[in-house]
């Protein structure tokens, strides 16, 4: 067994101002990766450059970056502060930031690289530290190496192969303070989905075990605040984000699984929420596993069977509808997918794939 989580993690209230001379020690001259509205209006950006500045850190801004980033985007902001000195790139907002940020640290540290690098295993994984401040409560992507890159050109979504974690993580619940509703559970149906997939996982360990049941009993304390039942208040916001910091260290060590791999032309098809694609296949997938295993990790979560688990998601995604022949397609590239059909812990054919693809209809 292995495990590696190279991330140093701070996880409490104020933590971005509070360790500014953390992130001092990091770099000199930052690249402030992030979108174009988000972290502007939560505060995020406001602490981070109040603790720039106190620790005596230049800094440069893209905020062009997109939900589902893609290999364009991180192209064009490498090749814009290719020369600029930069030794550092900070990633701030959810999963698209923070995975924008480790792919253009990836190419700035390699002058001249285009889209080839990101995808060929023999290129050189080493790139500019980065250092993350999540603002949503699903990727988990502050504690993993892994950034998914939207390819225009294959028409869906591709982890890059290099993994570059983040040398420092910043978690503050804070900042879902004024997040819509619907973003916190698109955001936690993803953690969850992370959590799931990585229990039933034929890389799953005692380690990713540890976490993940973890995870799913903190993602359970914030059941009701996701369904409507009851305010969210700080402590909920600190489980979110927390559960999320989790489920990534999971599927930092076991990768995701089917319903992963099924979302993603969903997303790119559709521009439903990665979340609610992925967890679009979540009951088909957990109705599919032992019962022993289904049993615990439904209970773990706060769910008594199956069906719950269905019911929920089903009202969580406000009735996702998918036309068949998306589905179709969905089912065609996991099918011919070896490694994914392969990923989970109990066996995947062709029937079984197909019943965890229609299983929601």
């Amino acid at each position: 067994m292995k495990y590696y989580m190279p991330v140093r993690l701070y996880d409490e209230k104020d933590c971005v101002v509070r360790h500014a001379d953390d992130i001092a020690n990091v770099g000199r001259k930052a690249l402030i990766v992030t979108g174009r509205r988000s972290a502007f209006l939560n505060g995020a950006f406001d602490d981070l450059i109040s603790a720039l500045s106190s620790g005596g850190v230049s800094y440069l801004v893209f905020s062009e970056v997109e939900e589902n980033p893609s290999t364009d985007t991180v192209l064009s902001a490498a090749a814009r502060f290719a020369g600029e000195g930069v030794d550092m790139v900070i990633g701030i907002g959810g999963g698209s930031a923070m995975d924008a940020a480790k792919a253009i640290a990836l190419l700035l540290r390699h002058p001249g690289a285009g889209l080839d690098y990101l995808y060929d295993p023999d290129k050189s994984p080493e790139a500019l530290p980065v250092i993350c401040v999540p603002t949503t409560c699903g990727t988990g992507s502050e504690v993993t190496g892994v950034s998914v890159l939207t390819r225009h050109d294959k028409k869906t979504k591709i982890s890059m192969v290099h993994k570059v974690f983040p040398v420092l993580s910043l978690i503050d619940g804070k900042y879902l303070k004024n997040a819509p509703h619907s973003l916190i559970v698109n955001s936690s149906v993803d953690a969850l989905a992370h959590l799931y997939e990585s229990l039933l996982n034929q890389k799953a360990d005692d380690y990713v075990k540890m976490t993940a049941f973890a995870g799913l009993g903190m993602w359970s304390l914030t059941r009701d605040v996701l369904t409507g039942k009851r305010e969210c208040t700080d402590e909920d916001r600190s489980y979110l984000m927390r559960s999320s910091a989790i489920a990534g260290m999971s599927i930092a060590q076991s990768g995701t699984s089917i319903p992963h791999a099924l979302s993603y032309t969903i997303t790119y098809d559709l521009g439903i929420a990665h979340g609610m694609a992925a967890g679009f296949f979540l009951p088909g997938f957990i109705a599919l596993a032992p019962g022993k295993e289904r049993k615990e990790i439904l209970n773990l979560s706060g769910f008594a069977d199956t069906d719950e688990l269905t019911s929920f998601i089903a009202n969580a995604s406000g009735g996702i509808n998918i036309p068949d022949d998306e589905l179709e397609k969905a089912y065609e590239k996991v099918r011919n997918n070896e490694a994914k059909m392969k990923s989970a812990s109990f066996d995947i054919d062709e029937k079984t794939l197909r019943d965890i693809v229609w299983y929601m209809i």
